[in-house]
């Protein structure tokens, strides 16, 4: 076999790889040398418009005696590294024995044998080589295939006439798309299968999935209608779509037919210039376009082009091979047709590169009047470069003003942290200077150098009369208004608690605690996220949440602004917050204990904040936000460790012995839950024993209404409630870590209840407590009303009276003396003029902004208030 005789065409990452087979010349040298395989790398050149080699390698074959030839080549993926390699399927015919062996193209152009195997017949029908490497042909209507993991000729349980397409399968693998003579076997599914067609065209499509052995039903792909005429397929997408296979391909038909199918049914259908077609190649081009290069056993080729419709975009005739790649590097594909010319024996003399629009290169073409291709890239290159760094440095300027005001952002958080620990701890708050700043904003990679915090306003000797009242604030706290400090910790909680006296209690409202770190960190805020609860003990262990996470009504109407309340000199009595308040033990913050301990040892200020009312005369009451030291806790690791501040809940002569400090923690880290428990047929004597018994529960001996559960696992720790109402009907409160314990405990509360009780969830609160609150709320939104519709304006220039509120005296005198004599007419004139002016005053009544936004905020308020305990009773 002479030097091109047979090759071989193959493209891969733009280049074209050439596969040829090499013997001696001379048949006396036949026995002597053995016979080469030969690759060549050939890209194009775009300054010279020409394929140039890159490179080349050999693969010994052995002897030249046998008979070698290449069958086919292709590019797969390699299971062993999932890269695309290139293959190439060889044959060796010896006498007695047909060998046939795979080989792979590495870069550096290296042959790997992948797998061999023998046959006592010739592959001639239906080839195709897929991932692995592996390799599918058919022989005898039967489908035979073999994969590098293997080594081993299996056979597929499927009789087939053709094989028209190999690939990959969303969801399926490898998959076989074929046509066989039609089998209308009983147990097939008529509603998959198309039984009445495949009985009138006599054959059917199928798909056959190698990795699963399991069939696909061809009407995903095509209608059976088609099978008799199709001779070759390409998928062009697969997906899966609720379990459902999406398929669209296009088929060439015995027709000389182009036809479009999505998801089994045609779509599109364009007659081609020549007969018997044999393949079909997809390309995109850079223009979005999707071609269609198809291949004619006369050695034409036709594209077809998709856009409205199919049609035939241009055609060639002595075509030796169509490739699509991207050749040029422009990032899209394109065709590369290679002509067959008798006249020149080099492989890649006479071509044509085309994606049917911009790019157009043909060989023996002058481009004089083209620019220079390397000119023209560099130009374009140095353009989008500067482009690119421009953006950049765009970007660059943002970042760095942003990291710019986070920084300074930080700095004032810090420094109002330092600001506020030193006011409740009644010390001079001085700012730093701006050597001192800028050594902090170096550790914290700031920018500007010499940027410091300055004071809000002027620095005085003597500050505003608003300022001094502000500090002046703790003076009017009692100096002992505390009672007790103390801390527990439960599980991963650490748990703050404040016992204040009952003289100062009384008179606050929104009470709620805060923790301050000590210790001056320069990266990180002092104050420490936590969770407020007040909790009062009496015999339903209530615990009231006054934190910002409380269930709210869905809203009935539109909700003011009411943080800008803290404005507002006056406010009207919150006699609700301080009827709670009343019974209140304790005021409690609960936080995350894990970050606290990453500092081993870490002091933190407790603060209390809240509201402080002072009674007026004229039934009003002004309040002022207050924020006091309450002391300081110190936490460390080892005393963690040792369990100070654990809690200690044992058993003594069946009571519970924890103190009340642990109770209260215990309530703190606690949601609360309350059942109503109502039985028609039978007493509810069942719940008690299930507490005392399955539970494990016993009582407290501060308050043995209430008990506490020693049952290992989830419940312990558990605290209950049980009180009966009647012997049918009682209230269950639950204080449990989160709603898994809820539900552990409520189902097996059912286990023991009778089928006839109802267990209902309460929203909160006892409805007695809630009636009053109720009347409490209506009292107040009725007092708001009526006070806003006898609202006085005194501002200077703006007053007005109303009636005789002039402080002047009024003449009685009769009206029938006034019309006696002509003085009186005219005072009974001015009098009357004086009636009327003063009547239409008293019809253009005005306010100022800052009191209507007041009496609308109080209003709201307390109409929100008396929302939300109807929600809470409903």
């Amino acid at each position: 076999m002479l030097l091109g005789e047979q090759d071989q065409f193959l493209s891969y990452n733009g280049e074209v790889l050439v596969f040829q087979l090499s013997k001696p010349k001379h048949a006396e040298e036949v026995d002597e040398k053995p016979m080469n395989l030969c690759v060549r790398r050939m890209a194009f050149n775009r300054d010279t418009k020409l394929f140039v080699q890159k490179s080349s390698g050999a693969f010994s074959m052995g002897a030249s005696h046998s008979k070698i030839e290449m069958i086919c080549c292709g590019c797969t993926t390699d299971s062993r590294t999932g890269i695309i390699l290139p293959c190439i399927l060889m044959k060796k015919k010896k006498r007695n024995s047909i060998k046939y062996f795979l080989l792979l193209l590495h870069s550096s152009n290296q042959f790997e044998p992948s797998f061999y195997f023998k046959l006592n017949y010739e592959l001639k029908e239906d080839i195709r080589l897929f991932a692995g490497p592996s390799l599918l042909w058919r022989h005898a209507n039967k489908l035979f295939y073999i994969s590098s993991n293997t080594c081993v000729v299996q056979s597929a349980p499927v009789h087939l006439s053709s094989v028209v397409w190999t690939g990959e399968i969303v969801g399926e693998g490898t998959v076989v798309l074929g046509i066989r003579t039609a089998c209308l076997p009983e147990t097939e599914d008529p509603g998959g299968f198309s039984v009445s067609d495949r009985a009138i065209w006599g054959s059917e499509f199928f798909g056959y999935a190698v990795q699963s052995q399991k069939f696909l039903s061809g009407t995903c792909f095509m209608p059976h209608a088609y099978s008799r005429v199709v001779s070759s397929v390409h998928v062009c997408r697969s997906e899966r779509l609720r379990k459902q296979l999406r398929i669209s391909l296009v088929a060439i038909t015995h027709k000389n037919q182009l036809v479009w199918f999505q998801n089994g049914a045609p779509k599109g259908v364009c007659e081609l210039p020549y007969e018997k077609p044999c393949s079909v190649t997809p390309a995109l081009t850079s223009s979005r376009d999707l071609l269609f290069a198809v291949s004619f056993a006369s050695g034409n080729s036709c594209v077809v082009q998709r856009r409205d419709s199919l049609q035939v975009a241009s055609k060639w005739q002595k075509v030796k091979c169509v490739l699509v790649d991207d050749f040029i590097g422009s990032g899209s594909e394109q065709l590369l047709l290679l002509f067959k010319d008798d006249s020149n024996t080099d492989v890649l003399s006479t071509f044509k590169i085309t994606d049917l629009g911009e790019v157009n290169y043909a060989s023996g073409i002058s481009y004089k009047h083209d620019v220079p291709a390397a000119e023209g890239l560099q130009e374009n290159g140095l353009l989008t470069v500067r482009a690119l760094e421009t953006r950049l440095q765009a970007g660059w300027t943002s970042v760095r003003e942003l990291q710019q005001h986070l920084g300074l952002q930080k700095r004032v958080i810090l420094e109002s942290c330092r600001a506020l620990i030193d006011l409740v701890e009644e010390r001079t708050h001085i700012l730093p200077n701006p050597k001192e700043v800028n050594c902090r904003r170096s550790l914290l990679n700031s920018a500007k150098p010499f940027e410091g915090l300055v004071s809000l306003w002027d620095d005085v000797e003597n500050p505003p009369d608003s300022l001094s009242k502000e500090t002046s604030s703790a003076s009017e706290v009692p100096e002992h208004f505390t009672e007790e400090l103390w801390q527990r910790v439960v599980g991963d909680s650490l748990v703050v608690g404040v016992k204040l006296t009952e003289s100062f209690y009384l008179s606050l409202s929104d009470v709620s605690l805060s923790l301050v770190m000590n210790q001056d960190f320069s990266s990180i805020s002092p104050i420490i996220k936590c969770q407020s609860k007040i909790i009062k003990l009496n015999k339903a262990f209530s615990a009231l949440a006054v934190s910002s996470s409380q269930i709210e009504p869905p809203p009935k109407k539109m909700k003011l602004d009411l943080h800008s309340k803290n404005d507002l000199k006056k406010e009207f009595p919150k006699r609700s917050s301080r009827n709670q308040l009343n019974g209140a033990k304790a005021v409690t913050a609960v936080t995350s204990l894990s970050p606290l301990l990453a500092f081993h040892r870490v002091c933190c200020v407790v603060l209390l904040h809240g509201r402080k009312q002072n009674h007026q005369n004229d039934g009003l009451q002004q309040s002022k936000k207050i924020t006091v030291l309450c002391g300081k806790i110190l936490l460390s690791l080892e005393d963690i460790s040792n369990g100070r501040y654990s809690i200690k809940m044992l058993r003594d002569n069946s009571y519970c012995t924890g103190s009340m400090e642990d109770i209260l923690a215990v309530l703190a880290v606690s949601v609360r839950f309350s059942f109503q428990i109502v039985s028609c047929d039978c007493t509810l004597t069942p719940v008690s024993s299930w507490l005392l018994g399955e539970m494990e529960c016993t009582p407290f001996k501060e308050c043995q209404d209430n008990i506490f559960c020693h049952k290992a696992g989830n419940v312990h720790g558990t605290i209950f409630n049980w009180a009966l109402r009647n012997p049918f009907e009682g209230l269950l409160t639950i204080f449990c870590r989160n709603l898994t314990v809820l539900f552990q405990c409520l189902h097996s509360l059912t286990r023991v209840l009778p089928p006839s009780c109802s267990v209902k969830l309460l929203r909160s609160g006892s409805k007695q407590v809630l009636t009053e609150q109720l009347s409490l709320a209506l009292e107040k939104e009725m007092l708001i009303l009526k006070n806003s519709l006898f609202l006085k304006e005194t501002k200077a220039g703006n007053s007005w009276t109303w009636g005789n509120e002039s402080g002047q005296k009024s003449n009685n005198a009769p009206l029938a003396s006034l019309l006696d004599t002509e003085e009186g007419v005219q005072q009974f004139r001015k009098k009357l003029q004086k009636e009327r002016e003063e009547s239409v005053q008293s019809m253009n009544q005005t306010l100022n902004g800052a009191l209507y936004q007041t009496t609308a905020l109080n209003i709201a308020e307390a109409q929100l208030s008396s929302d939300m305990i109807v929600w809470r009773l409903a």
